[in-house]
């Protein structure tokens, strides 16, 4: 379990780093762009993110596991067969897609924007559907290149490559918007152009730093294969048959929040103008998906982290029969989930204003601030939805996950209108809330029923993790009373990063001396934390 943790820590880290990256990139973005300018960068990802993950067919991901079980069985050549296919595969899909979305932008453009005066235009969105969708190039064959080094169990590659892209697209990103807006007096739409261009950018310098491990680890993965006595000499008709029977339903798992999305995207336009709000949906819609979502995805970052780094070791315990150790693991896993996301989903709802206020401004705090408090415990929907599928696909039930995610859209298709209708803006936040929440529930009553696994220990520690949980709501509920008998936090920014931050301090640190002191969080991360026994003094 050591390396388990080990790899998962460092994945997760730099997960968190490249998510934290993008978290705080779209403070000085919304300063150049503005509301609209955020919610035009959005219409552009959400199709990107959707054509990317299908042009790559779930192969990277795939191709780790693929990995994982050959190297396990003692054939390394396999693998790298596999690997070399996929390479070529992902260049072909990656050039179609590209095509693809170069072509349909601006009938996505005609279907999103309602034909009532709106503030992003039809060309606008086209233009920058058009500059993201270059990224589709390189950004498939660079993926499967990570998806070879995880299932070595090699997490490093993936981890630095990430931290790489990001700070280098993050870079050119606002370089060049800053560039077009501040010093050549251009207008917003070809800066947010530029800035969708980024990711083309920054999938360049991926590439870059994984073609150098490559060349590192060349040696040695050729040392294995020449050793090896193992060799199943699997025609590639059926290597790539089995692959896709693994990467289908990572196509479902990788875009399932850009499809929760894209139904906000091709319904809230017209959802509000139907209810007489047609004036702020462009704002509102920005603040949802772009602005509050990567507030609400820094704790998800673990589960993915998670769900990378489980998926290979998953994958060896239940080829080997080891239920024991395969329990074990998924314990681990979704309490590791409960015990991080949780308290941090929650206090950021408890802090919704301070934190949206803090990082994008003032304005309209009472809808933007509101927004993010509803959204914010959806994040352990996300986080569970992501690391239960990981799970099934570890235990060779990766199929189901097409079942339940497509249970949870279909919810999501069908009453999201109406609950816009009903609610407002959060109402597409209650959609996706329900649609998710379909999804974890099918995941983890199809784990129980395929292994047997007991829920018993979960149950348990999650009870306790609650309590805990509600201690720091009260703490914080408390610091804010009275804190607002000094300071005017729910209007001014700067009142509101001091109310963040001591929040944030003393709501974490009481749940944190909970966790430790009760030994809670040594049980399931599996070790002592060296830096609370410096903080706790133990």
């Amino acid at each position: 379990m050591s390396n388990f943790v080990k790899g998962t820590m460092l994945l997760t880290g730099a997960t968190f780093l490249s998510k934290f990256l993008g978290m705080i990139f779209v403070i000085p973005f919304n300063a150049l762009v503005g509301a609209n300018g955020g919610t035009l960068y959005l219409l552009a990802y959400t199709p990107y993110n959707i054509i990317l993950s299908i042009s790559t067919v779930g192969v990277p991901l795939a191709v780790s596991k693929f990995v994982s079980k050959y190297n396990s069985l003692g054939d390394y050549k396999t693998g790298m067969r596999m690997y070399r296919a996929g390479i070529s595969l992902m260049l072909i899909t990656g050039f179609i897609a590209f095509l693809v979305l170069f072509f349909v932008a601006e009938p996505i453009a005609k279907f999103t924007i309602p034909n009532d005066k709106p503030a992003i235009t039809v060309e606008d969105a086209t233009m920058v559907i058009r500059m993201v969708s270059f990224a589709l190039i390189i950004i498939p064959a660079m993926s499967i290149t990570r998806g070879f080094f995880q299932g070595y169990q090699s997490m490093g590659p993936t981890a630095v490559s990430q931290v790489v892209e990001q700070i280098v697209r993050i870079l050119f990103l606002l370089g060049s918007a800053f560039i077009i807006i501040k010093l050549l007096g251009g207008n917003i739409p070809t800066a947010v152009g530029f800035a969708t261009f980024a990711a083309f950018v920054g999938g360049l310098a991926s590439g870059i730093v994984l073609w150098r491990y490559w060349q590192k680890r060349k040696p040695n993965i050729e040392m294995q294969i020449a050793q090896q006595r193992v060799s199943y000499d699997i025609p590639m008709k059926d290597l790539f048959k089995e692959i896709f029977s693994y990467a289908g339903p990572f196509i479902i798992v990788g875009i399932a929040t850009s499809l929760y999305q894209i139904v906000d995207q091709f319904t809230f336009g017209r959802a509000m103008t139907a209810i007489g709000q047609g004036d702020l949906w462009e704002e509102l819609l920005g603040s949802i998906n772009l602005y509050s979502h990567k507030l609400v995805i820094i704790p998800v970052t673990l589960a993915t982290g998670l769900s990378l780094a489980i998926l290979p070791v998953l994958t060896k315990s239940f080829t080997d029969n080891n239920r024991p150790v395969l329990f074990q693991q998924i314990n681990q896993a979704l309490q590791i989930v409960m015990v991080l996301v949780t308290p941090a989903a929650i206090g950021l709802s408890m802090l919704s204003t301070e934190a949206y206020g803090s990082l994008f401004g003032m304005k309209n705090i009472d809808f933007t601030g509101s927004l993010l408090g509803w959204y914010a415990p959806v994040g352990l929907l996300f986080a569970l939805f992501t690391v239960s599928s990981s799970i099934l696909q570890g235990i060779n039930q990766q199929r189901f996950t097409v079942i339940s995610l497509s249970a949870g859209l279909l919810s999501k298709i069908l009453f999201n209108i109406l609950l816009i209708h009903t609610f407002g803006a959060k109402g597409a936040i209650f959609g996706t809330a329900i649609a998710v929440a379909i999804a974890v529930g099918l995941n983890l009553w199809r784990i129980r029923t395929s292994i047997q696994f007991p829920y018993k220990q979960l149950f348990k520690r999650t009870l306790l993790i609650f309590i805990f949980t509600f201690i720091m709501i009260i703490t914080i509920a408390i610091l804010k009373a009275a804190f607002g008998f000094f300071i005017p936090y729910e209007t001014e920014r700067w009142a509101a990063i001091i109310m963040l931050f001591f929040g944030v301090t003393l709501g974490g640190g009481v749940y944190l001396w909970l966790g430790y002191h009760s030994t809670l969080l040594e049980r399931v991360l599996g070790n002592r934390i060296r830096i609370l026994d410096r903080i706790f003094h133990r």
